[in-house]
């Protein structure tokens, strides 16, 4: 198997950036979520580009905090819920990764003892 092969039509939209919030990797479903940005072609992109005022801040704010960053969003009657965690190489800061995943109607939530 290609390496990251796995990830490409996995049914997560799964966005990469370095630590100066430049767009590294980005696999089909980020592409296809943020193609009114340009999709694809926002790899080598600094992704403050994409987010104007107070999202730009928060997302200033986040690359400096090396910090997991989790929330849900409805568009469109669609809910998901965003994960933005930093990833690390050899122990560096690298920058971040966004899971953006959709959410059914109803979640199941259980409680496991032990």
């Amino acid at each position: 198997m290609k390496a990251r092969a796995w990830v490409e039509e996995l049914p997560v939209a799964v966005t990469v950036c370095d630590a100066r919030g430049i767009v590294l990797e980005m696999n089909d479903l980020s592409a296809k979520n943020f193609v009114k940005y340009g999709g694809r072609a926002l790899v080598g992109k600094d992704l403050a580009g994409c987010h104007p005022g107070a999202s730009r801040r928060k997302l200033e704010r986040l690359l400096k905090s090396r910090r997991v960053n989790i929330y849900t969003i409805e568009k469109r009657g669609a809910k998901k819920i965003i994960i933005q965690a930093p990833w690390s190489r050899r122990g560096k800061y690298g920058g971040y990764v966004e899971l953006s995943v959709a959410l059914p109607t109803r979640v199941p939530h259980f409680v496991r003892e032990g």
